[in-house]
């Protein structure tokens, strides 16, 4: 079968599943199955596919219409230039919280810190980015998941961030900051908490609802019960003159700005994401 009916074929088939940009879809799967860069797809229109890549591209097809996320049918995806190993043990990434990422290590660059928590790992993304951007960071990664520790830990040697001393990234299976030493502090906490309100979680998309943790996805009733827990918590974890940031969803740009408001947090400024929508808060402890 010629490689451009492979694509108009699979297209017409993801469209009647009501997946989104389906030719785009497909020719993702195309390229990961070829091994070309998707653009490179655009020369070989009259390629003709062999039996076992029809098949590979067939399987992989059918795995997307049954709203399986296409960084699982991939098995990785691009987080601030750096591919990383996704599965149903933690979040995947969001092009959105790479703009986290970039706030996070230009703070630490200009401010000459080298202290991170990242509270709440998943991937590991946000830990191996910052690593692998500022050189010297010492980075402490918790999550409650050991799953998605174990995912983060495979991320972090494709990248050479597995280190569990300085200068690299530290795992720690734990509930927040409860099993770090209780004296142990740090110039920024970065996180990207569940902010989906418990009602919602029911109704996201198939490919969020059905294949991202329940554990990373439900905030508790209003959606807040995670600010509302690292408000309280993170003051005493950070050094003076350190920073939070943390990413919120869509409309929690008020709600959570008062939490950190009202437990007695400094200069809580909004930092808007790159399609304009308010997205991150960025707060100083509290003197």
């Amino acid at each position: 079968m010629r490689l451009l009916e492979v694509i108009q074929r699979g297209a017409s088939y993801l469209e009647a599943r009501g997946v989104e940009s389906p030719r785009r879809q497909v020719e993702w799967i195309l390229a990961h199955v070829l091994g070309v860069p998707r653009l490179q797809l655009y020369l070989q229109f009259e390629r003709d596919l062999s039996a076992a890549e029809t098949d590979a591209v067939r399987a992989a097809v059918t795995r997307r219409g049954q709203r399986v996320p296409l960084q699982h049918v991939l098995g990785t995806t691009v987080f601030c230039g750096l591919e990383l190993e996704v599965s149903a043990d933690a979040l995947i990434p969001r092009p959105e919280t790479e703009l986290l990422a970039e706030q996070a290590w230009t703070w630490l660059a200009s401010a000459g810190r080298t202290r991170v928590l990242d509270w709440g790992t998943g991937t590991g993304c946000l830990a191996i980015a910052i690593a692998h951007r500022v050189p010297g960071a010492e980075v402490v990664a918790v999550d409650v998941s050991p799953a998605a520790l174990g995912l983060a830990r495979r991320n972090a040697a494709r990248h050479g961030s597995g280190s569990e001393a300085v200068g690299g990234v530290r795992w720690v299976e734990s509930d927040g900051c409860t099993a770090l030493d209780p004296g142990e502090t740090f110039d920024l906490v970065v996180s990207n908490p569940p902010y989906i309100p418990t009602a919602e979680c029911d109704s996201l998309e198939p490919e969020v609802r059905d294949h991202d943790p329940r554990l990373a996805l439900d905030g508790g009733v209003d959606g807040l019960g995670f600010y509302r827990r690292l408000a309280r918590e993170l003051s005493a974890r950070l050094r003076p003159g350190g920073r939070v940031m943390l990413e919120y969803g869509e409309g929690q740009s008020a709600a959570v700005s008062d939490e950190f408001a009202r437990a007695g947090w400094v200069e809580c400024m909004i930092v808007r994401d790159y399609s304009g929508r308010e997205r991150f808060l960025v707060a100083q402890r509290s003197p």
